[in-house]
């Protein structure tokens, strides 16, 4: 379904995804790396990506109230922006 919302979406207006998970695991993430491959294609052409490393503030801030105890390690997260073609 969001390979069909890639596609339908490709070269027609933009499309903003973020992800707390690198590209490299999208092919585990949809178990096909097959189609993650193709959505990944559609998505980088013509893309600006920003990799923002760092902790997350949620868990930053249950951490502080105590709900939780150890630290996870931080994934970077992901945003895509596809603004060709798209007027202001």
């Amino acid at each position: 379904m969001f390979f069909q919302l890639v596609s339908r979406r490709y070269e027609r207006g933009a499309l903003l995804v973020t992800s707390n998970r690198a590209i490299g695991e999208w092919g585990g993430i949809f178990g096909d790396a097959v189609v993650a491959t193709a959505i990944l294609d559609r998505m980088l052409h013509h893309s600006h990506v920003i990799t923002i490393r760092g902790e997350s503030y949620r868990l930053r801030e249950k951490r502080r109230s105590g709900l939780l105890q150890k630290a996870a390690p931080a994934h970077p997260t992901i945003n895509i922006s596809n603004t060709e073609g798209v007027s202001s």
